[in-house]
């Protein structure tokens, strides 16, 4: 018997994803000072288009998609070494990181909203609906 629905799985991964991209943005941050230091960056829609090329779909409806393989898809930390935006080497934008930092946290925030709303749904279910 499944307890949790795709839906919890989902919302579980994807809050995986904003804390490690948080990581990222954090370590970034702290970092702005040091020589050599190269920004990391967490990226999810690259890493699934690369993941999607090679699926095959079959579709029943135009506006349909079918993904018969549906492995895993996950975010991956990259490093961006070909840039360099001080003079020691370092390449962190502290407003770049700044404006991610705050769009992540409105997301993990969203997320952490929608999971609380579905278990207080669950909540009421196993209470009667009281």
């Amino acid at each position: 018997m499944k307890l949790f629905n795709d839906t919890f799985n989902t919302l579980e991964k994807s809050l995986n994803y904003a804390s490690e991209k948080n990581r990222a943005i954090s370590s970034n941050i702290s970092n702005i000072d040091t020589p050599g230091y190269k920004a990391k960056n967490v990226v999810f829609k690259d890493h699934l288009n690369r993941a999607t090329a090679s699926l095959s779909t079959k579709k029943t409806n135009q506006k349909h998609i079918d993904f018969q393989n549906r492995e895993a898809v996950s975010y991956k930390t990259t490093t961006n070494n070909s840039t360099t935006y001080n003079h020691n080497g370092n390449n962190v934008d502290i407003d770049k990181e700044m404006s991610s930092l705050a769009k992540n946290q409105i997301y993990y925030q969203a997320l952490a909203d929608r999971m609380s709303s579905k278990f207080r749904s669950m909540e009421s279910v196993i209470k009667g609906g009281n």
